[in-house]
């Protein structure tokens, strides 16, 4: 339609790099890469990688043979190294590292930081108990000895809205700043649709029963490496039975008092997510009139 605004995408979205995926089985290709001078290997600080005063990633010259392969920006290859084991990983100064962190870079933060923390979690076989190596360009661990291939993991997680009669659902954990609600999540288990994680999450943790469940979009979360799948449900009723081990609170807000807090009016009902958050996004739709 002409003239019509887009909607708000999800921090991280984007294609990032050129994965390159059909040179990661061409080691002799990676290392031919790897040699280039317009090469480029991402710099890390305190674990994760290293930012400049604009946000950007921080690049320099290749030295060595960097085990992990990111992919190519046009035809200049970039590569990692894996940070050193003996940092320890502090989840909550790498998320507040999203709040310098530009958009353009998101997506290969993301991939950089997931691969890098699952090489640091997965150096050993679940076969057979021996030391890996990674292989494929850094994109999987293989065993000498039982010849096992191991690949990254993405572990999925619903977030999802639940509306009704024109009110949005929304709860805050201990964690959050005070007055920051945003929207529910869950892991989806074995055996299980997104649909039906949707469903049971809100049940779970506010005693409601829902219909209607949409996808709405997704986004990696590198915090160690998760998909977060944006969904939004209608629910049958607003009685809310509150799971206190998971939240403190929850409640439904009119669309006029989500406006005031997106817009951090003085006085808004509550605190909306930050920016890089899939919550924002799916909030951000909502109160647009525009999911989808």
């Amino acid at each position: 339609m002409p003239g019509r605004r887009s909607l708000p995408e999800p921090f991280f979205a984007g294609t990032g790099l050129d994965r390159a995926d059909a040179l990661r089985c061409q080691p002799e290709r990676v290392a031919a890469l790897s040699a280039r001078s317009d090469a480029r290997q991402l710099e890390w600080d305190n674990g994760a990688p290293a930012l400049g005063a604009d946000g950007r990633l921080r690049w320099s010259a290749v030295t060595g043979a960097p085990p992990l392969f990111l992919g190519l920006d046009g035809e200049a290859p970039h590569f990692s190294d894996l940070p050193p084991g003996d940092v320890p990983i502090d989840s909550r100064a790498h998320f507040a590292l999203l709040g310098q962190l530009d958009e353009q870079d998101a997506p290969t933060f993301a991939a950089a930081l997931s691969l890098a923390n699952w090489h640091r979690r997965h150096g050993f076989c679940s076969v057979c108990g021996q030391a890996t190596a990674p292989n494929r360009g850094g994109w999987s661990r293989a065993c000498p000895s039982c010849s096992a291939e191991h690949y990254p993991r993405a572990d999925p997680v619903v977030i999802m809205l639940a509306e009704h009669d024109d009110r949005l659902l929304l709860g805050r954990q201990p964690q959050y700043p005070p007055g920051r609600f945003s929207a529910l999540a869950g892991f989806v288990e074995p055996g299980e649709t997104i649909e039906a994680a949707v469903a049971r999450e809100l049940n779970e943790e506010a005693g409601i029963t829902v219909r209607d469940v949409t996808y709405i979009a997704s986004q990696p979360w590198p915090f160690p490496s998760t998909l977060m799948i944006g969904a939004y449900a209608m629910a049958d009723g607003d009685r809310l039975t509150i799971d206190r081990t998971e939240l403190d609170d929850a409640r439904w807000f009119s669309r006029g008092e989500v406006v005031a807090a997106l817009a951090a009016e003085e006085g808004a009902a509550f605190l909306p997510p930050p920016r890089f958050a899939i919550a924002r996004t799916l909030i951000e739709r909502w109160a647009s009139g525009r999911l989808k």
